[in-house]
């Protein structure tokens, strides 16, 4: 089984937690964390693009010219792709990117990514988050004390108090267990996640 340090706030060493397996030593499978990744990407789009076809733009009902005889290239609309005010050619229409990923293909994912944070030594655990003041300086320091840069800062539960703190840090994000995905595991350089985090995603993920 994995073994980790576990730190406090300052950066100490106050003792190290033994890892499951199953969550934190599994094989790392790439192909399904980038399905899962470009599913996850697709599905933020909002499809909402839109422009108008010749067919739908407005006006152009009559031939600008006779066909014949003017010496100008033949017209039958003015509002043929080539005008100004023309229809867009191949316009995008609204359309939905979902694409599905099953719960199966997500947990596997969810996996390989904690345990490719482990593999690197990116995976930070650290006894609890309990922060003197909610100022973004005091996360900063935290953050330095951990050597973490472009963290994933990962709690059990909802923590105002660490979101407050650690919004304005750049490359920086939170999240609790509830919203933990593989992209924002991936994203980040670092995973900071508190024990009591990683009790509870063994219980769920195990």
């Amino acid at each position: 089984m994995p073994n980790v340090t576990v730190y406090n706030i300052k950066g100490e060493d106050v003792g190290s937690i033994e890892l499951s397996e199953a969550v934190f030593g599994a094989e790392v499978n790439v192909p399904v964390m980038h399905a899962y990744v470009k599913a996850y990407l697709a599905n933020q789009r909002q499809g909402t693009q839109s422009a108008k076809t010749r067919a739908e733009v407005s006006g152009g009902g009559r031939k600008p010219w006779r066909q014949k005889g003017t010496g100008r290239a033949r017209q039958g609309s003015t509002r043929s792709p080539q005008w100004t005010h023309g229809g867009v050619v191949f316009a995008p229409k609204p359309r939905d990117y979902r694409l599905a990923v099953n719960r199966k293909m997500k947990a596997v994912a969810l996996r390989s990514a904690l345990s490719s944070k482990v593999a690197d030594e990116k995976l930070i655990v650290v006894d609890a988050l309990a922060l003197t003041e909610v100022k973004t300086r005091e996360m900063a320091k935290v953050l330095t004390a951990l050597k973490a840069n472009r963290a994933l800062i990962v709690t059990d539960a909802v923590d105002n108090d660490v979101v407050r703190s650690a919004r304005n840090i750049e490359g920086v994000d939170v999240t609790f267990i509830g919203a933990l995905n593989t992209y924002e595991i991936l994203k980040h350089d670092a995973l900071v996640i508190t024990q009591a985090a990683v009790e509870k995603v063994e219980e769920v993920y195990a």
